[in-house]
């Protein structure tokens, strides 16, 4: 078995990292291609180091871009790695412009492509993430989806059941991985903040970065949580939604009302404070998963989630771009008993996938 493995962000180097441990442990043949879709291999370096995982084999450097032409740099960089380095089977996660690319080129070079977190869906198609996840699942011959509710959607769409297995999320085993790091609670303190004392938010979705009113609308309600709970708001900032709040006059806002700015952080830090947040506000899809297993409450900054799993065991609310909304959700959030269950699986999706694998390709 040859597997080549896809991935340019870092929730994807996450999510793939417990497939990667696997094939390493089995001792099976793979191969990472790291497109540098957001940031370059070399920033990302670290990153692969502490979540234990080998160096890329190929760093295709695409770089930042309109999604035309990152995709069209994806497309045609890595059809040559495709040629050369011949897998049987390829591997991509999630729903970014890297597993389009990577999921066309595989097959257009007759090579099966394997969908890792199969079947999500925002019924939204204004965002770009849901024509990527739309497109990958239906060029894909294996899609592995995390829960039963998204094996569903992807039967109404007409995918043949034979092609779905219902794995779990490959996040419950990273998480699982990554909370065995006794420096988690004194990475927090390293970092200036008390466990429990303190608000965690991400925020770098195009459908608020890119929206003037949207994005001030969340920088207001950052502002009204931060004083009504009379705590700090983390917030470790992408470079592009830096480059928005800079251009659009809000940085400066943010460091007179109890915000802090941070450069985009590595695993382990990052995990850090998830863990020991009092409360997440994000719109992000793979910090929605983060939170409800860690049993963090959370509010989403979005109107709508391919997540609805978090919605529905209590984890999560949403709450889009609405100052009022954001502050009522966030206390709502706050007061609500952690006890919900974990509906992304039991930590085993990895070794899931591999079997699978192996039992196809020998």
């Amino acid at each position: 078995m040859n597997v080549m493995i896809v991935l340019g962000t870092r929730p994807e180097i996450i999510k793939m990292a417990p497939i990667i441990r696997e094939l390493r442990t089995r001792r099976r043949r793979f191969s990472l291609v790291h497109t540098g879709q957001h940031y370059s291999y070399e920033m990302d370096r670290t990153f692969f180091k502490s979540l234990g995982l080998p160096a890329a084999t190929v760093n295709l450097n695409v770089g930042s871009g309109t999604h035309g032409a990152q995709t069209a740099k994806i497309l045609h960089r890595i059809e040559q790695v495709l040629l050369e380095l011949k897998p049987d089977v390829v591997l991509v996660e999630g729903d970014t412009n890297s597993v389009m690319a990577g999921a066309l080129a595989a097959v257009k070079c007759h090579i099966p492509v394997g969908h890792v977190e199969a079947g999500l869906r925002s019924f939204d198609r204004r965002m770009p993430e849901e024509i990527n996840r739309i497109v990958a699942d239906h060029v894909a011959s294996f899609l592995y989806a995390p829960t039963p509710l998204a094996a569903r959607q992807l039967r109404k769409e007409g995918i043949a059941v034979g092609k779905i297995l219902v794995t779990g999320n490959t996040v419950v085993d990273s998480l699982d991985w990554i909370k065995k790091n006794p420096a988690l609670a004194a990475t927090v303190r390293s970092l200036g903040f008390s466990p429990g004392r303190f608000l965690l938010t991400t925020i770098h979705r195009e459908e608020n970065v890119e929206d003037r009113r949207r994005l001030a609308g969340i920088v207001d309600g950052l502002h009204r949580v931060a004083r009504h709970f009379d705590m700090p708001v983390v917030f470790p900032a992408h470079p592009r939604t830096k480059g928005r709040l800079n251009r659009w006059g809000l940085e400066n806002s943010l460091k007179l009302k109890n915000i802090r700015l941070l450069p985009p952080l590595d695993a382990l830090p990052f995990m850090a404070l998830q863990t020991h947040a009092r409360l997440v506000l994000t719109d992000s899809g793979g910090v929605q998963e983060e939170s409800c297993i860690l049993r963090v409450p959370c509010v989403t900054l979005r109107d709508n989630t391919e997540r609805p799993e978090t919605v529905a065991v209590g984890a999560n609310l949403l709450a889009g771009a609405d100052p009022g909304k954001i502050l009522a959700a966030s206390v709502r959030m706050s007061n609500r008993a952690r006890s919900w269950k974990n509906p992304f699986g039991d930590g085993r999706s990895g070794r899931r996938i591999v079997d699978h694998l192996s039992s196809i390709f020998h």
